[in-house]
């Protein structure tokens, strides 16, 4: 029995129980829409999201459920909203997947060191990480081999496989969404 045929029916894949050679689907996830940066929240680390944003953010996740993507783990960064949209992301899930702090996908950390943090703690091989750009735009051009950043909108998601956590072979991108066309998937 192929692993494809088992996804297709439904049969849920094994867990991964060594991310590092197995090959692993990653969900890089933009942050949904936050507050504006200024004088209301002078630190950015604790800037939340906007209500719009938690209203499309969850009208996007639809469009997930209508590409059949399934994620076993989500690593976030550790600021405000990039976890809002992580916890907001594993509550529209069946099953829910776990929510874990990954410090490197806070901004000003390059894909290597990403993906090097990420091989030591990922446990599954259906990931989400959700963060910020630039760093999210270059983690997706590294895993790819690209030398340009992907630009990644707000709430904005892509699919990459990679042969595994610590593999120095180019991913291949399934696909990369906008918000927006999330939303109409989901309608």
């Amino acid at each position: 029995m192929s692993r494809r045929w088992l996804s297709s029916i439904g049969h849920p894949l094994p867990d991964c129980p060594n991310p590092s050679m197995a090959s692993c689907e990653l969900y890089i996830v933009r942050h949904a829409i936050a507050a504006d940066r200024g004088e209301a929240w002078p630190d950015d680390t604790k800037r939340p999201l906007t209500t719009r944003g938690i209203n499309r953010f969850k009208e996007s996740v639809g469009g997930l459920k209508w590409l059949d993507a399934t994620i076993d783990e989500i690593f976030t960064s550790p600021l405000v909203r990039a976890k809002q949209t992580a916890d907001l992301l594993a509550a529209a899930l069946q099953p829910h997947p776990s929510v874990k702090l990954l410090a490197s996908l806070a901004p000003g950390h390059s894909g290597s060191a990403t993906m090097v943090q990420l091989d030591k703690v990922a446990k599954r091989k259906r990931i989400a990480l959700v963060g910020h750009e630039p760093d999210l735009g270059q983690l997706a051009a590294f895993l790819l081999g690209g030398k340009r950043p992907l630009p990644f909108r707000k709430g904005g998601i892509c699919r990459i496989d990679v042969q595994g956590l610590s593999s120095t072979r180019a991913g291949s991108l399934i696909w990369f969404i906008p918000p927006r066309v999330l939303r109409k998937l989901a309608d």
